[in-house]
């Protein structure tokens, strides 16, 4: 019975080798016709499709984005819908140090003003010195080239005032309340020139005119009233002494290299020895 078993056992192996083998072939065929069925629907896809299918298909345009127009010429904000816009509150300072403001020039305590020395009149009420340009103030300067009227006739009342201010300066110190440090701006200040106030000098003397609203008002309807100064004529100079008359060149008598004159031969001297020096000796 033993062989019979084993007969039976190869019997069955060998069909079930054989079921198998043909069960992948069946499979392969299957998978083979397929593939072969979906290249012959893609060759017949694209014969019956039209022969411009192969042109890509422009994109479609973008909406333009709102920008500002660059033009030297032109400043214009960028186009933007009111409800994009949004306001909002500036933020707070990181520190206290962004509140900070630049030092102001400390005075000192007994502080009286700057002295300048050896000043310079530019004009009627404009001092320069020390790196100073200072404006006296309650003033309108009288500027260096302003003419005045007087009886219909016209003078340089702009330089007969900056000679007369040059005159009451003469060099002398002036102190002005100006800070410390100089710099090249105009400054408006007071000055004075010991105790004499040079605003009220300018003023009295009628060498500029008082600002509206200034402390010198009063001061100057008297001087435009007594005519002093740039408000009365022109200064006389009759107290100078008359310019000396022109001397007429003197008309030589004999033409320089006349070939017509004639000279006069040189007349020959002797010459003698001086007085005062010895005779030679023998």
């Amino acid at each position: 019975m033993r062989p019979l078993h084993v007969a039976a056992a190869v019997l069955t192996i060998l069909v079930m080798g054989a079921a198998i083998a043909a069960g992948g072939r069946a499979v392969l065929h299957g998978e083979n016709g397929r593939v072969a069925a979906r290249a012959q629907a893609g060759m017949a896809a694209q014969s019956e499709a039209p022969a411009t299918s192969a042109i890509p298909r422009p994109k479609a345009a973008r909406p333009e984005a709102h920008s500002r127009a660059i033009d030297p010429e032109v400043v214009a904000p960028p186009q933007l819908q009111p409800e994009e816009l949004e306001r909002v509150e500036p933020r707070a300072p990181l520190s206290d140090l962004a509140l900070a403001r630049p030092p102001k020039s400390k005075m000192p305590d007994d502080w009286n003003g700057t002295k300048l020395f050896q000043p310079i009149a530019t004009a009627a009420g404009v001092i320069q010195a020390k790196g100073y340009s200072v404006a006296v103030s309650g003033i309108d300067i009288v500027r260096q080239d302003e003419t005045c009227a007087d009886g219909g006739k016209s003078w340089t009342c702009g330089s007969r005032a900056r000679t007369a201010f040059r005159a009451f300066l003469r060099g002398r110190a002036v102190v002005c309340a100006v800070p410390p440090e100089g710099g090249r701006d105009l400054i408006a200040a007071e000055c004075r020139v010991g105790n004499q106030d040079v605003g009220q000098w300018l003023i009295e003397k009628g060498w500029a005119r008082a600002a509206e609203g200034g402390p010198y008002v009063e001061a100057g309807e008297k001087a435009r009233t007594a005519r002093k100064g740039i408000f009365g004529p022109a200064p006389s100079l009759s107290g100078l002494p008359s310019a000396p008359a022109p001397v007429a060149a003197a008309q030589p008598t004999q033409p320089i290299l006349d070939p017509s004159a004639t000279a006069t031969p040189p007349t020959e001297t002797t010459a003698t020895p001086p007085a005062d020096q010895p005779a030679p000796s023998e």
